[in-house]
C-alpha cells in the first residue's frame, strides 16, 4: 500500500528543542489550498490509500483541515492528523472540533507529548484531546518522545495515570536536535529497517523519508519536485531505487557492516543517525551507488 507524510505548512505555533522538521531559523512554507486538492486527487488516482497531515502544526489551518480531510474521504484515502493538542484548550470546545473533523472523515489523531513539547502546551490539553477522540469516535495514540532519561518518567506515568494510549518514540538527532548530547544506547543489535513512507514538502519537493533524510546534504532521499514529475513518477523512484529497497529488507545496520563500520561501532548510533552516517557522507554514498544493491543483497545471513 502507499502512504504519504503530507507536509501541509512548515508553520508552527510553538518552537520545540528537539524538533527534527525545523533548523534553528525557520523558513515557513505552505502550500495553497487548490493546489493540495488537487494532488490529494492525483495521490488517489497514484494507488495513495493512507494520508497523515504532518509537518508544522496542522490545526493553524483548521478549517483547511477540514476540507482536506473531506476530499480524503471522498476518494477512500485514510487521514491521520499530527498535532502538538494546542487548540484542545477545553473538553467542551476540543469535542465539537473533533466531532466535526470525524464527519469529514478523519481517521486518526496522532498527539505529540513529550518534556519539550509540554514546556509550551499544557498537558491538559493532550488529555482533552484524547478524551475528545474517546468521545466522537476517533482512533488516537499519543506519541512519547523521549531520550529515555529519568527527566521523562515524571510525563510517562501522567500518560499511565490517565490510561492514555502511548508509544515511546526515540529522539532523532537531527534538526535542533542535532546539538543534544547524545545518551548512551542500552538496546541489542538490530536489523533497523524502515518502511520509508514518502514526505511531501509545502514546496512540493517528495523525499523517500519522512524523518531526518529530507534535511540531508547529500539530497539521497530527495525523489523530485511535482512541478516537474507526477505522483506516479515519484513513487516509482522510491519503490524502484534499489538503495531505499535495501534500507527496507536489510536494515540500515547491515549496509553499515557491508561498507566495513566495525560492529562496536554500529551499535552506537541509533537508526536515523546510522542512516546519516551511511547517506550523508558523500565517500560512503560513493561506494553504495557503484553497487546499486547487488553485491550489497548478498550480505544477508
Amino acid at each position: 500500500m502507499r502512504n504519504i507524510a503530507f507536509g501541509y505548512s512548515t508553520r508552527c505555533n510553538i518552537k520545540c528543542a528537539h524538533c527534527v522538521a525545523a533548523e534553528a531559523t525557520p523558513d515557513y512554507k505552505k502550500m495553497e489550498l487548490a493546489k493540495v486538492k488537487e494532488i490529494i486527487r492525483d495521490l488517489a488516482l497514484a494507488g495513495v490509500t493512507g494520508i497523515s497531515f504532518i509537518a508544522g502544526e496542522p490545526f493553524i489551518y483548521y478549517d483547511d483541515l477540514l476540507e482536506m480531510v473531506s476530499l480524503c474521504r471522498e476518494k477512500n484515502i485514510y487521514t491521520r492528523i499530527v498535532t502538538n493538542s494546542f487548540w484542545a484548550k477545553t473538553a467542551e470546545k476540543t469535542e465539537q472540533m473533533l466531532e466535526t473533523l470525524k464527519q469529514c472523515g478523519l481517521s486518526q489523531l496522532r498527539l505529540s507529548y513529550s518534556r519539550w513539547h509540554q514546556q509550551h502546551v499544557p498537558r491538559h490539553n493532550v488529555l482533552n484531546a484524547a478524551h475528545g477522540c474517546m468521545k466522537t469516535g476517533i482512533d488516537y495514540f499519543v506519541s512519547f518522545v523521549t531520550d529515555f532519561s529519568e527527566e521523562d518518567d515524571a510525563y510517562e506515568q501522567f500518560l499511565r495515570d490517565n490510561k492514555l494510549r502511548f508509544f515511546p518514540e526515540p529522539v532523532i538527532y537531527a534538526g535542533r536536535a542535532d546539538a543534544f548530547a547524545r545518551k548512551a544506547i542500552f538496546t541489542d543489535y538490530q536489523e533497523n529497517r524502515c518502511a520509508m513512507n514518502p514526505y511531501l514538502a509545502p514546496d512540493l519537493s517528495m523525499y523517500a523519508c519522512c524523518d531526518a533524510g529530507s534535511h540531508f546534504n547529500t539530497e539521497f532521499f530527495l525523489l523530485g519536485n511535482l512541478q516537474d514529475n507526477t505522483v506516479e513518477q515519484l513513487f516509482s523512484k522510491s519503490e524502484s531505487n534499489p538503495l531505499y529497497n535495501c534500507i527496507r529488507t536489510m536494515g540500515v545496520t547491515a549496509i553499515a557492516s557491508f561498507t566495513g563500520m566495525k560492529a562496536r561501532d554500529i551499535v552506537t548510533y541509533r537508526k536515523c543517525e546510522l542512516c546519516k552516517r551511511l547517506f550523508d557522507s558523500p565517500e560512503t554514498l560513493k561506494i553504495l551507488q557503484e553497487v546499486r544493491g547487488f553485491e550489497l543483497r548478498r550480505w544477508v545471513r
